[in-house]
């Protein structure tokens, strides 16, 4: 099987070619600089070429509050990109696996949402991918929409920044009023290619298992590494971002439970191992 990866120099990206490295699969990676994905010829010209079996979607526009002011390059990157792809994809007979978020959603309701909660996005982010997640659908039904949430992994992530703020600063304020799942490339990456070795198309939420707010996420991580710092609460209202982040977005893994089977850990779990 031939496996294109775009994004390859992302968190999920580089997991994903991890965990592939022991199996039998010929990795086609790219990232920007080898195929840019809003340019439709060079999409449809490297499918043809390299004729790959499946096609993991890890690239994006991920910066949220930078989107709300780069609208053109985030629905190019995030929407044009994605139906580019999806239908260069279908062109050849491949699979397509789109990584989404769940900035699809308002994050106003406190429950936990599945599949079957209608989308409702409030940021150029959310709408761009959620255009994409559109795409996917109408253009390749040999697909497997992922939406994840609270990523981190190889790379820049809050784990990471939360731990490099720590080096210079005795007190550090985090929101305690938005509220998710933190999720590790490592069990999301176990997915999808679970997804792909069962052919199990359709939408997934994906993300650990439990949920906290942001700053329950910092007490953690600063209680696993034994960092002795002030943490203090605070606010949406009081550390106002461009972009409007979901108070309440806690996916339910709803699918993978009615499917194949829902193989994530704890969100604790999870970055303990990554921690160590």
């Amino acid at each position: 099987m031939r496996v294109l990866i775009t994004g390859t120099n992302g968190q999920l990206g580089r997991e994903l070619t991890r965990q592939y490295a022991d199996k039998d699969v010929k990795l086609l990676l790219t990232d920007v600089n080898e195929l840019d994905i809003t340019n439709v010829d060079n999409v449809f010209n490297y499918f043809n070429n390299e004729k790959p079996d499946v096609v993991i979607n890890c690239a994006a526009h991920t910066a949220v509050d930078k989107c709300e002011t780069d609208i053109e390059n985030a629905y190019k990157i995030n929407t044009i990109g994605t139906k580019n792809l999806s239908a260069a994809a279908y062109s050849i007979g491949a699979e397509i696996v789109q990584v989404s978020t769940d900035y699809v959603f308002d994050g106003t309701i406190n429950k936990e949402l599945t599949e079957f909660d209608t989308p409702n996005p409030q940021t150029v982010y959310g709408k761009t991918k959620l255009e994409g997640e559109n795409f996917v659908k109408t253009l390749n039904p040999k697909h497997y929409i992922v939406r994840t949430a609270w990523l981190y992994g190889d790379g820049n992530n809050f784990v990471r920044t939360m731990l490099n703020l720590s080096k210079n600063n005795k007190t550090i304020t985090v929101v305690n009023d938005q509220f998710g799942s933190p999720t590790s490339t490592v069990d999301l990456a176990k997915v999808i290619i679970n997804l792909i070795e069962n052919k199990n198309y359709g939408l997934f939420h994906c993300t650990c298992k439990g949920k906290c707010s942001w700053y329950d996420f910092a007490k953690e991580i600063f209680k696993l590494k034994n960092v002795d710092v002030n943490l203090t609460p605070c606010t949406t209202e009081e550390f106002p971002r461009p972009a409007k982040r979901p108070n309440y977005s806690v996916l339910k893994n709803y699918m993978l439970e009615l499917t194949t089977g829902d193989t994530t850990r704890t969100w604790q779990e999870a970055l303990k191992e990554y921690l160590s």
